[in-house]
Parts: structure tokens; C-alpha cells; sequence
């Protein structure tokens, strides 16, 4: 059990800082079936959250106030966790998800997608008293969410901290547990003591401004964090017990760096509160990846460990070529400093069909990396270019991904990840 504590430790650890000359060597993902699908063989990730049928509704027509507007109703299966755990298996890793729906359409319909699959159901709860949760979103021309209606009271209700308890062993197991603040502040507290019990890393999606909050009772808890800027100033002023942090003002003609200089305080009370790593979503300005200090580098424990990781694919080879060993210039300093290290990587132009899902692929492409031993601004690179393939379907997660594409695009953005701020906080 030791051991194996150790190596999972170690495991998650090392994504900090691995070299990315060790990109190859610590990313297991193999080309299959002429190079559209993405293959590792690690450990299962456990994710907590909700399943959601999600209805967009579309307009052909710029919407009329109080009047119908013609348009088209799609179906789509969603939730934050169960997008992050699906986006999670299409890139080759096999991920345990715990979540609850009903014996109603939608609950019938989201289950039935999972088993077939070939995913795990086993802690997906299934029971007639359960409504399964649904939001209902109007989508406007630009992709971006109009407005949303959401039912998602289950998941609140129904995930509880006794039916979460059963899978403890798949927690004690896995290399990375992934809680949405959808859950309840009981079964939130619950998941995380159980991951810290074990010494399994967590990572806390905030899915929005108002859950993000729910951070404040588990935050010791927390090892990473993905919210946006909004998100980031709700969840600062819920840890810091007042009012400290206003929304900043969208103004594209900021530099990044100025444009970090007003997130900077708020990215710090977070860091300050024991969160390990801050992944900052920005939207089309890319993504912050922000830590205390620069972290420290653990390798992997054994030569046994190290082989699980390696892979024969020459596209990952190729890619390691083009990622140089010392990316971001600077002195180390410990995890317990008073240093901020900020690193900027930006978003990839794209073809936006649908912003809806982007999030959680990113999310779900990081988790994959890390799980499979990359650093954490790889694994961001790799994040970013999922969420790009993303973007360009009509669905919350793409029916699959191309390994070519997502190679060279996560290259593209590992290449123009930047230092933006390295310096002391006060």
C-alpha cells in the first residue's frame, strides 16, 4: 500500500516540471486505428459530478423578445464531470465516474450512452425517485450561452456522501480525483477527506460563479483549481471572507501582462490558501497556469514506472523534439515561497461552431496528460488543443479526437507559452 501511495505521489507530482525532452517517455498515448484515437494505459482517474441532458436551443434568426424564433433543438449529453470523464476516455484513458440520474428519458438516455461506451456505470446512482438533471440553454450566433434554465437539483440531492463512500477504494487508488461544485458542501467535504486520506491529488472544478464558492469549506483539500476570471474573484473573496475583488473590465487591447497584473491578487489568495496550481482560463487570451514558486520536480520512483509511460508513437517523439528542456528560463524557488511563477499560453485560432463543452475537454485533456505523466504546461498545451477540437463540433465533447491534429496543435502552444510573471507577493 506504501509503495503504492509513493508512486502516485510521485506521479502527480513530477507533472510540475518534468523536462520536455521526457515527453515521450511520460506520455503513454499510442496512434490507433490510422491515427484518430488516442490510447494510455494508466491508472483510473475517479471524477465526481453531474451527468446533464442539456437542450440547445438555436436560433436561424436574431430572437425576438417575448415571441418564437425559428431555430433547432438539439439534444445533448452533458454535465461538467460527465464531459471531463467521456472527453477523458476519448483520449485513451479510462476514467471512473460517480454521478446519479433518474429512470426518466433523460436519466435512461445518459445511462445508456455510458454502458455502451463500454465505460463503467457502477457509480453512476440510477433511481426512480431521481430527476434526472437537465438544462435547457438558448445559444446565440456566436456560439457563446444566451441564457440557460438549469434542473439540476439531483445532483445535490442525490449525490450523497454515503453513496460517494462506497467507491473509497477507487479514490485510494486513483492518481487524480476530479470534484465539480456541483456536489453539496457535505459530499464535497466528504470526496476531498477521503482523497487527502489517501494522499490522492484533487482538483476542483468550479463549474460557475456562484458554486465556485463552495471551494471555501475544502480548500486545504485542493491541489488544482481550473476557474475563469469570474469564477477566480467569486472564489478569492469566498476565501478571503470579504468583498476584496471586483470583475475586471473585458479590454482587448491590454497587453497580457497587464491584463495578468489585475487577476495577480486574487490567483494569489487561492495559491496562499494551500492550492497548488491555479489554471487559469481567460477565453480567447489563452490560459494562465499559475503556482507558488516554481515547483519542485519529483522523477518517477522505479524503471517499472517509467515503462508504463512510454510510447512508440513518432508524432509524440516529433513533438518532444520541438519542445526545448529549459522553456521557461528562471532560478527554482520552493513550493513554500513567496514568489507568484505565471506562465501564459494562448488560445489557437479556430473555427467556432460551439463554445459550450470547451471548458470541461480542456479540463478533461489535462487530467488525461497529467494522469499519464506530463508536467503540468504540457498537459496544458495538450488542454488547449482539445479545447480547439471542441469548439469546431456541435457537441460538448467531439465524437472523437485526431491524434495528429492534437499533437501538432498542443506543440504550437507549448512553443508560445510564456513567462508573464515571476516575482514576490506581498
Amino acid at each position: 500500500m506504501e509503495n503504492s501511495a509513493q508512486r502516485r505521489i510521485n506521479l502527480i507530482h513530477r507533472h510540475f516540471h518534468t523536462p520536455p525532452s521526457q515527453f515521450i517517455n511520460t506520455l503513454n498515448l499510442a496512434q490507433t486505428n490510422g491515427g484518430n484515437q488516442l490510447q494510455t494505459g494508466v491508472a483510473q482517474p475517479v471524477i465526481v459530478g453531474g451527468m446533464v441532458l442539456d437542450i440547445h436551443a438555436i436560433p436561424s434568426i436574431s430572437a425576438v423578445p417575448r415571441s418564437t424564433t425559428p431555430g433547432k433543438i438539439n439534444y445533448i449529453l452533458g454535465g461538467v464531470a460527465r464531459n471531463v470523464a467521456e472527453c477523458m476516455s476519448k483520449l485513451g484513458a479510462n476514467p471512473f465516474l460517480i454521478s446519479v440520474v433518474g429512470h426518466d428519458m433523460a436519466g435512461n438516455l445518459l445511462f445508456e450512452n455510458w454502458r455502451l461506451a463500454g465505460l463503467s456505470t457502477q457509480g453512476i446512482r440510477k433511481h426512480k425517485d431521481i430527476g434526472t438533471a437537465v438544462v435547457c440553454a438558448v445559444v446565440d450566433f456566436h456560439g457563446e450561452l444566451a441564457a440557460a434554465v438549469a434542473s439540476v437539483e439531483a445532483i445535490e440531492k442525490f449525490l450523497t456522501p454515503e453513496w460517494i463512500e462506497q467507491f473509497k477504494c477507487n479514490i485510494r487508488d486513483a492518481p487524480v480525483l476530479m470534484v465539480d461544485a456541483n456536489l453539496n458542501a457535505l459530499a464535497l467535504e466528504v470526496s476531498c477527506q477521503m482523497a487527502a486520506e489517501y494522499n490522492t491529488p484533487v482538483w476542483f472544478e468550479p463549474v460557475s460563479v456562484a458554486k465556485s464558492r463552495r471551494i471555501a469549506s475544502v480548500v486545504k483539500y485542493i491541489s488544482f483549481t481550473s476557474p475563469n476570471e469570474d469564477e477566480l474573484i467569486a472564489m478569492a473573496n469566498a476565501l478571503s471572507g470579504q468583498d476584496l475583488f471586483s470583475p475586471i473590465k473585458q479590454d482587448n487591447s491590454i497587453t497580457i501582462e497587464s491584463f495578468f497584473e489585475e487577476l495577480k491578487s486574487a490567483v494569489w489568495v487561492l495559491l496562499e490558501k494551500g492550492i497548488k496550481v491555479v489554471v487559469l482560463t481567460v477565453g480567447s487570451r489563452g490560459v494562465f497556469v499559475c503556482s507558488k514558486g516554481q515547483p519542485s520536480f519529483t522523477k518517477i520512483s522505479s524503471e517499472e514506472e517509467l515503462n508504463k509511460y512510454k510510447s512508440s508513437s513518432q508524432l509524440f517523439r516529433t513533438l518532444a523534439t520541438s519542445c526545448p528542456p529549459n522553456m521557461f528560463p528562471v532560478s527554482p524557488v520552493t513550493e513554500k515561497s513567496s514568489v507568484l511563477f505565471a506562465i501564459h499560453f494562448p488560445a489557437l485560432p479556430a473555427s467556432v461552431v460551439r463554445l459550450t463543452g470547451c471548458g470541461d475537454c480542456l479540463v478533461g485533456g489535462m487530467l488525461t496528460s497529467i494522469c499519464a505523466g506530463l508536467n503540468i504546461y504540457q498537459s496544458t498545451a495538450i488542454g488547449i488543443a482539445t479545447a480547439k477540437a471542441t469548439v469546431e463540433t456541435e457537441h460538448n465533447v467531439p465524437h472523437e479526437f485526431h491524434a495528429a491534429k492534437i499533437a501538432d496543435d498542443a506543440r504550437l502552444v507549448y512553443t508560445a507559452g510564456r513567462l508573464v510573471f515571476h516575482g514576490p507577493m506581498p
